[in-house]
Formats: structure tokens, C-alpha cells, sequence
């Protein structure tokens, strides 16, 4: 990520060209290292981000809407206390370093000063400091005086600059001569001069031509030439240049570039830990009831013997005449058996044999009475287990957060998350369902459990339905409107839930349809259960497409 100085210098004239004379409406912190800024500048109000998160640290613009805290933490509370209605003076590039500062003319009734906001994009070490004559005001990140620093971060102590580092300054023409005889390779280049990130120094090395190479340097740090793109691997946005890069997309502005590449890469991260927590919590079910089942599994072999043991007693009881008490066993014919033949059958000296008989009904009843009990327990547990797998397969066939979103509520209604501290927040908008257009017919899919259940309650009795056949796959519906559906449209209806199923890609998939007023669902069954009758199978391969629209 190149929050270098040389970009910065960018960045700098970038958003001084935008802000300078703009007025600050609102102040508003929405995560712990980040600050946004409402800026009218007479023509429109721009949403500044100044971020000092060690990966996504930067200051640009964007569109994108966060959730601010109920309680504004204290460095927001002091921006706005000295930094409401301010107008912005200037933002420029403290020197050649990563430092951009924002200067503002702060008004009141009572007074007028000119306040300092230092943005310090520098990867770990980036802060937010306010000073006003030199002096911080605050810190989004402070220390202390018995801390030992060499730089003092706390209200009351004079701003100072960080620790140069030993590096050539680029700024310096003569040292950078002197530094660059010669061509370089990238590496030198970055460990040697000042303020370049190595995907920078291998664009300058790169876009070297020939001729005196400290000049090419030094014209490429300082041109004025600006070409904002964001740089994909595999579709999936990498980094930002403020220079051309090969294969990257063109961006209007240095700023766009930062806002797409953050958005993108903020919701990415989003979505790997969304996943993964859900996935964390299914599992953890999972292993649950795996357990339970195995206990289960594991009464149901204690009680194997349960007929043996009722055979035996029959036995001892129709033989009682020649049996005595003391006697360790006993030898009787085993009229149960379709051979005949002669049975010995272990006895308690300590007990008679109408007691010995007794025994082994007692223990015949009770384990009766424990498959009784155990055979439902079993049909509930493994309805949970394949539950799990669904919930599992819908988390993996995931596209976006939202689609997370929806199963994390699916999990909350199903006690497989603890609901979280309630709050007030507005409701949020339905989501809608996965929906495809082909050849005029609308074909719809649920994106988790509770959606299938919707689809298949919201569709018409004629429209068509589909699942997968020995895997758990999102419900797919045709809708009909009364029309006859051709075998196209089945087909791609039936790759679409291969798609979003368990089953191998690759693989062909078995998917069952029927109308959807074939489709029943059992009381007190589970999200996304149903049984049905009447249906056809197609064997496609799965197929993930487009959505057209949305309902």
C-alpha cells in the first residue's frame, strides 16, 4: 500500500483543491482510529475520512455511510468543541514526510485562532493530532510522560515532527546526485531515499528510460502527473498507485482510487471474519451433537441384548422346577432358537431362580424403556445435524456480508449465537432474494434457511420448485404466472441451484423438481425442511449466474 510521501504529495493537492474555504458541518467518529469530517465547500458537502488504522490508514473521500457510537469517544468530543463550523485554510504535505496538515480558522464569539489538525499516515504509527500554536490540543492516540518517548504525544506538549530517517531527501537535488551516479535497482532505491514505499520505487526503476538516472527520479517524484488506479489480482482489488500501473483501473481521482480500494477491502475483511465466526459457531453445534449422538448411539448398543435378556428369563421360568438356588448357571433347551438345541445361561448364586428370572425381565424392561426414550432423541438429534450441514452450506455458498447477515439472524433465532446487547437501531430492509431472468421467466432463490421457508410460503402453488437431490442447496422457484415452462429455462433454473449447493463443483448434481404445491412443510420442523412428492429429477452441473434484479 503506497501511503507513501510521495503519494501523499498527491493527495495533498488533491484535497486542498477540494476543501479550501469549505466550512465543517459535522464530526463524527464511527470506529476507534477513525474520524469523519462533513465539509461544506459552497457547492456540496464532501465526507472526509481521515483513518489512522495501521492497515488502512489514509485521508480521502467517500460516500460510504458507518454507524457512529452512541457516546462520541473524547478525541471526537474535542474535535468538536474547537473544530465545529472552522473553515479550512489550507491542507498541505508537512515537508516531504507522511504527514498531511489541515489548517483551519476557528471562530467563536469570543475568540479567533488558527487550529492544526495533523494527519500522520504512517502505517502503525499514524495518528490524529490537534495543536493550536504549536502546542497539542489532542491526540487520537496519545502517551505519557513517564512513558520514556522521544516524541511527547499529550495534551499540553509542544507538537514535535517524528525522528528524520537516515535517508537521502529527495527534495535535495545535489544529495540525490550524489546518492544516484548510477542506475539502481528498486530495493536501494527504497531502503536509500526518503518517503517511497517499494511498490513505488519499482514504478520509478521501471519507468526508467535511459539517460541520468537521479533526474528521472527526481522528475518522477516531483511531476505533477496524476493517474489514479487501483490495481486487481484476480478480479480482486490489491493496491492504489497515483501513477500508472499495469492492469489496474482508472480512477477520476486519487482520492476515488483510496475510497474504492479501502471499501473493498474493509468489506472483504468484513466478510472472511463474518464467516468465519458463523462457521466457528455452526461447528461448535455440530461437535455438540455429535457427541449426543454418539451417547445416544452408544445406549442404543447397551441395549442390544434387551431380547436376549426377556428370552433368557422365558427360559428360567419354564425350566424353574429343576432349577435350585446356588446353582452358578443352568443348562435348558432353547425352544427360541430355530435349531433347538441346549442354551447355558449364567445365574446369581445369591438369588432363586424365580429371582434370577425376575432379574433378567427387570433388566429387559429397562432397556425397553431406554430405546423407547432414546428413539426420538435420536430422529431429533440427527434432524439437528443435518440442519447444521445446511447452515454450513449456505455460509460457504455466501457471496456478500449481507448474505451472512441474513444466516448470523438465522443462527440468532436458532440459539447458535448469544443474541447480542440490544440497541436502538433502525429496522433494516428485508433482503431480498436471489433473483435471475431467463428467456421472460423470473426465477427466484433463497439465500439461507429462513429464505427458502419465505419463497416457498410467498410463490404460487403453480410455479415450479427445485432442490438438490442428497445435498443441501438453496430453494429455487420458477414463476409461472400460468405459463408453460420450456426445458432452457429448467435447466438453467436447475444449474443455478447446483450453484448454490454443497455438491463439488465440477460434479454433476441430481436436482429434483416438482410444483411447489407438491411442497410440504411439517409442523415444528426445522428452517428450510420440507418433504415433497411428484417431482422429476435433472442432472446438471453447477452454475453460479449473474442476478439481473432484485424483488
Amino acid at each position: 500500500m503506497p501511503q507513501d510521501a510521495f503519494t501523499l504529495r498527491f493527495n495533498a493537492k488533491e484535497l486542498n483543491a477540494a476543501l479550501k474555504g469549505g466550512k465543517i458541518n459535522k464530526i463524527n467518529q464511527p470506529e476507534r482510529e477513525e474520524i469523519s469530517l462533513l465539509i461544506y465547500t459552497g457547492k456540496r458537502t464532501l465526507k472526509l475520512v481521515l483513518n489512522a488504522n495501521a492497515s488502512d490508514c489514509g485521508a480521502y473521500f467517500t460516500e460510504e455511510d458507518k454507524e457512529n457510537p452512541l457516546t462520541a469517544p473524547n478525541f471526537c468530543m474535542l474535535l468538536r468543541k474547537r473544530l465545529q463550523n472552522a473553515e479550512v485554510l489550507e491542507v498541505a504535505q508537512v515537508g516531504f514526510e507522511r504527514i498531511l496538515a489541515f489548517r483551519f480558522a476557528c471562530t467563536s464569539d469570543f475568540s479567533s485562532c488558527e487550529r492544526v489538525l495533523y494527519a500522520e499516515i504512517m502505517g502503525k504509527y499514524s495518528n490524529l493530532l490537534l495543536t493550536e500554536n504549536g502546542v497539542i490540543l489532542g491526540g487520537l492516540k496519545t502517551t505519557s510522560l513517564d512513558e520514556g518517548c522521544k516524541r511527547v504525544l499529550a495534551a499540553g506538549a509542544k507538537y514535535l515532527l517524528p525522528a528524520p530517517q537516515d535517508k537521502t531527501n529527495p527534495t535535495d537535488f545535489k544529495a540525490l546526485c550524489a546518492l544516484l551516479r548510477e542506475p539502481v535497482e528498486a530495493r536501494f532505491l527504497f531502503t536509500h531515499v526518503a518517503g517511497l514505499a517499494p511498490c513505488t520505487a519499482e514504478q520509478i526503476v521501471s519507468a526508467y528510460r535511459g539517460g541520468d538516472f537521479a533526474k528521472h527520479v527526481y522528475d518522477y517524484i516531483f511531476s505533477d502527473d496524476c493517474f489514479p488506479c487501483v490495481a486487481l489480482r484476480g478480479g480482486a482489488p490489491v493496491d492504489f498507485f497515483a501513477k500508472k500501473a499495469e492492469g489496474a483501473i482508472p480512477f477520476q481521482s486519487l482520492s476515488a482510487a483510496q475510497s474504492y480500494y479501502y471499501a473493498k477491502k474493509r468489506a472483504k475483511k468484513t466478510f472472511t471474519l463474518l464467516a468465519g465466526r458463523l462457521e466457528s459457531a455452526v461447528k461448535n453445534a455440530k461437535k455438540k451433537q455429535e457427541k449426543r449422538l454418539a451417547q445416544i448411539v452408544e445406549k442404543r448398543a447397551e441395549c442390544a441384548d434387551s431380547e436376549e435378556n426377556r428370552i433368557k428369563g422365558e427360559l428360567i421360568t419354564s425350566n424353574i422346577y429343576a432349577l435350585q438356588k446356588g446353582m452358578p448357571a443352568c443348562e435348558v433347551y432353547d425352544y427360541y432358537s430355530e435349531t433347538g438345541g441346549m442354551r447355558k445361561i449364567p445365574l446369581d448364586v445369591s438369588l432363586t431362580p424365580a429371582q434370577n428370572a425376575q432379574k433378567y425381565f427387570k433388566k429387559y424392561q429397562k432397556q425397553k424403556r431406554t430405546l423407547q426414550a432414546i428413539a426420538p432423541q435420536e430422529i431429533e438429534i440427527r434432524a439437528e445435524l443435518d440442519y447444521s450441514e445446511s447452515l454450513l452450506a449456505q455460509i460457504r455458498s455466501a457471496e456478500s456480508a449481507e448474505d451472512l447477515r441474513a444466516t448470523e439472524e438465522e443462527l440468532l433465532a436458532a440459539n447458535y449465537l448469544k443474541a447480542p446487547k440490544e440497541k436502538t437501531k433502525k429496522k433494516k430492509d428485508e433482503l431480498p432474494f436471489r433473483t435471475f431472468e431467463k428467456e421472460g421467466f423470473r426465477i427466484s432463490a433463497g439465500r439461507n434457511n429462513l429464505q427458502n421457508d419465505l419463497l416457498v410460503k410467498r410463490s404460487s402453488p403453480e410455479d415450479i420448485w427445485l432442490h438438490t437431490q442428497k445435498y443441501h442447496s438453496s430453494h429455487v422457484v420458477i414463476h409461472t404466472s400460468g405459463k408453460a415452462v420450456p426445458q432452457s429455462v429448467l435447466l438453467f433454473a436447475a444449474e443455478v441451484c447446483a450453484g448454490y449447493s454443497d455438491g463439488k463443483q465440477g460434479d454433476k448434481i441430481p436436482v429434483d423438481y416438482c410444483l411447489l404445491k407438491y411442497v410440504k412443510k411439517p409442523p415444528k420442523s426445522k428452517a428450510g425442511f420440507v418433504i415433497y412428492t411428484d417431482h422429476k429429477t435433472l442432472l446438471v452441473s453447477p452454475k453460479r449466474d449473474n442476478e439481473q434484479s432484485s424483488t
